[in-house]
């Protein structure tokens, strides 16, 4: 299992929300994401908007599989740029 905590730099609207659960979407790996006491598939549209990602909050990404270290780097760098 790998894990990074991220402060995300951009809030997440409907079209960063979609692109962020399409990158996910490419990598094998379980992906989730973490903020406070809820955790989501990061390959879920829905909850990845419920999340409510916006700018300044803290979030962990966590993955489990064969590609978790690259899927992790891939989705902070898009949370954090």
């Amino acid at each position: 299992m790998t894990e990074k905590n991220v402060c995300i730099k951009s809030s997440l609207d409907a079209r960063a929300a979609a692109f962020f659960v399409q990158t996910a979407g490419k990598f094998e790996s379980d992906i989730s994401v973490i903020a406070e006491e809820k955790k989501i598939n990061a390959k879920s549209i829905m909850g990845t908007i419920a999340l409510g990602m916006v700018e300044g909050k803290s979030v962990t990404i966590r993955a489990n599989g064969a590609d978790e270290a690259v899927a992790v780097e891939e989705l902070a760098a898009l949370l954090s740029k």
